[in-house]
């Protein structure tokens, strides 16, 4: 056959285990069409490339994937890297693989970067579109990512983070939400272990050094509760595991706790085959042993989104170690274990078939979620906020459970139930009590949204800044795209202007639509009335392209003023000229000056200025980010110039300084005592929240230099709950 071995004899004899003769004969044709086409290539760790997608096909096998999927895994990078065609396949293979070889191929065919999040996010788009289709295309890329982070050592350093980093936030979320609980737990234990591999390294040798007592700790416990719980259900299976090292790194780098805090670091697994049982060894288990408040989750009254379903609950043994005990049906276990892939493991009959199709219910929702997006960044905000692992379980006054991310408010639960719930939402009581639309759901609560029928109510703009899932966002800018079309015009264009001030981009009337018209064309809009409304209703951040704008600005500015560049006027003896603003420059008369917002420079910084086409002399800091560390190596280095402050200037200057305190009722109000008690003028302030108990206060005073607002700082630190106060802006 080969000189090498390519691992799949391993797979016929896989294969011959559940496999009819025709449906081998079928995967060896495609073994060596395979073979054939990848014989001259080589993957980076010098292996001949046909090992992977026999290794991606073995993968497949082992999840009970049919012959179709594992022809299709044998030849996915066939018809990218050789001349065979679709057509070719589907002559050969038929049409079913052909679609799935297809499928897969066409999700490598947009390159992934990470400085280009609207590329990936079109690729996961078409994964998705590809998904709606024939849901094997991602179990098929899935195990061929599985097999490519076990090789990934081998890749180039900065690769292998950018691949780890988008296996976690991407690729193991989506099988977490297809329940295949194998894929999932790999692809984060290996994301980890590129990502953070000090950290990975000490969870791992910290498991590894009590391997032997944890595994006796585990086999005394398994024989204790099999010895007693088969009294009561004779025929029961019970097996233990340790916590990955993913979910142990996820509790005590992300979260802060101890090993010692970490409850389910062990776990053991009772098997039964009704769901009468699982509820009986439950009694069992916690005659057996203490249980721990508030560590009990009932999953098969309320399953999770992926339709997995157990029952957990955690104790502490005679030893004084808690561990965690799970129960479920044979059924249910198949479904935890293989999620989605069970439908093809277990040849699921007609009932199977009915969940099957409801499993899927959310692909379709989340492309037509999508759809309505004027963003296509919105389908990886989607995965990344709503497909999380830890979820919440709330029900409606009528007794149905609503699932949700952790963290979700009452905004998201009112989306959750339908859209017109939440549109008509004007109030909530959670266990009979008003509460605020911001109150984060937990575990058990029944919350009843309050309603209007009054004609034209509808969600605040407010509530984008409030609501935690994507969907629901999506579901309050769509409201906004449908019903408030001249009022987003309206606040679509002020954004517009107020970005523009602020970014010293300056256009007529006359110029503005032709520079606006790259812009509209990319998100869909069909004139700048339109894009003014996505921009007003959310649709478009407006934020997100401000740099890009700036770019085209630039870009047009030079193509209008070829002739004009910047006249530096060149002495014997260097000219200074005095400023109204209190600046002092080099070289240059009867000048306009203006301080630039980036960096707000104070009398007492050391500055710089910067010469401009048509607006006079900007002045920066030296510490600013836009001031070149080396003038030789930037780009028009004669444009940069000598400035600095005149010692006689009174003049009052604007500065923002950050304020992180804790969050308290009347931080605010002292805060803005003490600067009145200064006679310091207050221009703005607005306040974000950290989510930890803590805000940061963003307030924007006059000063008239570095020592006078350092004056401001330390007065500001002296009130009770302030943690730090800096300049903002630098």
């Amino acid at each position: 056959m080969t000189e090498y071995n390519t691992g799949f004899d391993a797979l016929i004899e896989k294969l011959k285990q559940s496999f009819s003769e025709k449906e081998i004969e079928k995967a060896q044709k495609a073994y060596d069409i395979a073979f054939e086409a990848h014989k001259d290539q080589r993957r980076r760790s010098g292996e001949p490339y046909i090992i992977h997608p026999v290794a991606v096909a073995k993968i497949l096998c082992d999840m009970g994937m049919d012959a179709d999927s594992i022809c299709a895994a044998l030849l996915h990078d066939v018809v990218e890297d050789t001349d065979m065609t679709g057509e070719d396949v589907r002559e050969v293979f038929g049409k079913d693989v052909e679609h799935l070889v297809e499928g897969v191929t066409k999700l490598g065919q947009i390159p992934l970067s990470a400085s280009k999040e609207e590329e990936q996010s079109e690729n996961i788009r078409k994964m998705f579109l590809a998904m709606s289709e024939d849901i094997r295309v991602i179990i098929i890329k899935l195990a061929d990512r599985v097999h490519n982070m076990r090789t990934l050592q081998f890749m180039p350093e900065e690769k292998r983070r950018y691949k780890a980093r988008e296996t976690l936030e991407i690729y193991a979320p989506i099988a977490h939400r297809l329940g295949i609980r194998a894929f999932k737990e790999e692809l984060e234990d290996l994301a980890i272990s590129f990502l953070d591999p000090v950290a990975y390294q000490e969870i791992a040798t910290n498991l590894e050094k009590q391997i032997e007592s944890r595994q006796t700790f585990l086999d005394t416990i398994k024989a204790e509760i099999l010895e007693r719980v088969r009294q009561e259900v004779p025929n029961v299976h019970i097996d233990g595991r340790i916590k990955s090292v993913h979910g142990i790194y996820r509790k005590t780098y992300m979260k802060g706790r101890s090993f010692d805090e970490i409850y389910d670091i062990y776990a053991v697994r009772l098997i039964v085959d009704s769901v009468y049982e699982c509820y009986s060894c439950l009694g069992v288990i916690h005659d057996m042993y203490n249980p721990i408040p508030g560590r009990f989750k009932d999953y098969i009254s309320t399953p999770k989104p992926n339709m997995y379903q157990s029952l957990h609950t955690t104790v502490i043994g005679r030893a004084g170690i808690p561990f965690e005990v799970q129960f479920r049906t044979w059924e249910m276990h198949h479904t935890a274990e293989y999620g989605i892939a069970a439908h093809w493991k277990y040849k699921l009959g007609m009932s199977g078939k009915a969940k099957f199709e409801e499993r899927l219910s959310w692909i379709r929702q989340l492309l037509e979620n999508q759809k309505e997006s004027d963003d296509v960044e919105d389908i990886v905000k989607t995965i990344k906020s709503d497909f999380i692992p830890e979820e919440v379980f709330a029900f409606t006054p009528k007794g149905d459970v609503v699932s949700l991310p952790m963290g979700s408010c009452i905004i998201d639960f009112a989306y959750a139930i339908h859209s017109g719930v939440g549109n008509k939402m004007i109030g909530a009581k959670v266990d009979g009590r008003i509460t605020t639309l911001d109150h984060k759901v937990n575990n058990g609560e029944i919350i009843e949204i309050l309603t209007t029928s009054s004609q034209g109510k509808g969600p605040s703009r407010d509530w984008l800044k409030i609501a935690r899932t994507s969907s629901a966002r999506t579901k309050i800018k769509n409201w906004f795209k449908k019903e408030k079309r001249e009022e987003n015009i309206i606040e679509g264009k002020a954004e517009v202007e107020r970005e523009f001030k602020r970014n010293n981009i300056g256009l007529s009337e006359k110029q503005l639509p032709d520079f606006l018209s790259k812009f509209i064309e990319k998100y869909h809009c069909n004139t700048v009335d339109d894009f003014y409304a996505a921009i007003g209703y959310g649709g478009v951040n407006l934020q997100n392209i401000i740099p890009r704008m700036k770019e085209e600005y630039s870009k047009l500015m030079k193509e209008l003023q070829p002739q004009e560049p910047p006249q530096v006027v060149t002495q014997t003896t260097k000219k200074t000229v005095r400023s109204a603003e209190g600046i002092i420059i080099e070289g240059i008369d009867n000048c306009l000056v203006k301080f630039s917002r980036c960096c707000d420079p104070l009398p007492g910084d050391e500055v710089i200025g910067f010469i401009t086409r048509g607006h006079g002399v900007s002045i920066h800091t030296k510490k600013c980010t836009n001031v070149p560390k080396d003038m030789s190596k930037c780009a028009e280095p004669e444009r940069w110039i000598k400035a600095y402050w005149d010692t006689k200037t009174n003049n009052s200057y604007r500065v923002t300084l950050a304020v992180t305190c804790i969050d308290r009722v009347g931080m605010l109000a002292d805060l803005s005592a003490v600067i009145a008690n200064m006679h310091v003028m207050i221009h703005s302030i607005f306040t974000k929240d950290t989510n930890d108990g803590r805000s940061t206060i963003y307030m924007t005073i006059t000063v008239n230099g570095t020592e006078h607002m350092a004056s401001v700082c330390e007065k500001l630190k002296k009130v009770k709950g302030v943690l730090s106060t800096e300049r903002s802006g630098l």
